[in-house]
């Protein structure tokens, strides 16, 4: 019988989807089995990840404490018996369930007052692991261990829902698919102005692409203003599909093109090609997980910032990455994909 390890997910899409690198490396290397807790929006994405045995719901708001849900949930858990525990999460919080559970080796940085909650506990060098899925994986690995080449995410694809949501949503699949994510949640400060994004969708439109504009129902209006600024040359899917339906929309595309967000992650471990696009942020810590993708990034004097609004106000960080610069991109992923011998 196989090690059972539970691992504390994260609570974002980006990092759930980076997340899956530890689970590949745990799975490759240990052949263990993996459980994991996370919220219950993810779930649905955690079913697209093989080497996840268990999604298990943590029925909780965003930065809920709520001390005795995790503390009968831990019990719960205890008759898993399970031999480790990693926990991504550096809060405190995140520690009890594990604690509850009475797992033996409970792994994790060194994060809030958790000593006794995490026993294995690991010094985070941001020097040595700059990139966020490095800084999971290593979380995989004995102290000490030399990090391996990260693997890289790769969701599965449900073909019997991409034919359904194809036919229900009456999108045209006569020519290749762009798809554009102008949202972000995080806030304006990873998000591409929306002209910017009208303009590469009426170009793109002229020259044969079907565009297709992606988000979640708080990024309906944004999609609108896409659409309107395209001159109509682009269909407004934010708010129509669930997360698992973006990764199966997103997997007949051939392109996409996002801000620093939890979709540009989706994208690329759906297998498009990604054109990221970051302003606060920095594809050092954060980047497209493929070998398919530009990271569009200006690193400016005031970069990267890492704040949710542009604290100069002039956001020229993303504003001065033109449309032709991303459709130069896109131009750039073709020629690498014809080289390569794989027809685009």
């Amino acid at each position: 019988m196989s090690e059972r390890i539970l691992v504390v997910g994260p609570s974002w899409v980006g990092d759930m989807v980076m997340a899956q690198s530890l689970y590949m490396t745990l799975t490759a290397r240990h052949g263990v089995t993996v459980d994991v807790i996370a919220p219950g929006w993810s779930l649905p994405l955690i079913r697209r990840m093989p080497q996840v045995a268990d999604g298990i719901e943590l029925p909780l708001g965003h930065g809920q404490f709520a001390w005795a849900t995790r503390r009968h949930l831990g019990r719960q858990l205890r008759q898993r018996h399970y031999a480790r525990a990693i926990v991504i999460p550096r809060s405190f919080k995140a520690a009890l369930i594990p604690w509850h559970a009475r797992i033996p080796v409970r792994t994790g940085y060194r994060g809030e007052m958790r000593f006794g909650l995490v026993n294995d506990i690991r010094p985070l060098d941001p020097g040595v692991l700059r990139q966020t899925v490095q800084r999971y994986v290593a979380l995989g690995l004995p102290v000490g261990g030399t990090l391996p080449p990260v693997p890289q995410p790769r969701l599965t694809v449900d073909t019997e829902n991409q034919s359904r949501l194809t036919r229900d949503l009456g999108l045209d699949e006569d020519g290749p698919v762009v798809a554009l994510m102008p949202g972000a949640e995080y806030g304006p400060a990873k998000c591409w102005p929306l002209s910017h994004f009208s303009q590469v969708a009426r170009r793109l439109g002229e020259q044969g692409y079907r565009v297709w504009v992606l988000g979640s129902a708080k990024e309906r209006s944004a999609g609108e203003a896409v659409i309107a600024g395209a001159g109509g040359m682009a269909v407004n899917l934010c708010g129509e599909t669930r997360l698992e339906d973006a990764v199966d929309l997103l997997a007949l595309a051939r392109h996409a093109i996002t801000n620093d967000s939890g979709l540009l992650h989706v994208a690329a471990a759906a297998g498009c090609n990604v054109i990221g696009i970051y302003g606060s942020s920095t594809p050092a810590h954060t980047p497209p997980l493929t070998d398919r993708a530009a990271a569009l990034y200006l690193d400016l004097e005031c970069s990267p910032c890492f704040r949710r609004e542009c604290p100069l106000g002039h956001l020229r960080c993303l504003r001065e990455i033109t449309p032709t610069r991303v459709l130069e991109s896109i131009r750039a992923l073709e020629a690498d994909a014809r080289d390569a011998g794989v027809v685009e």
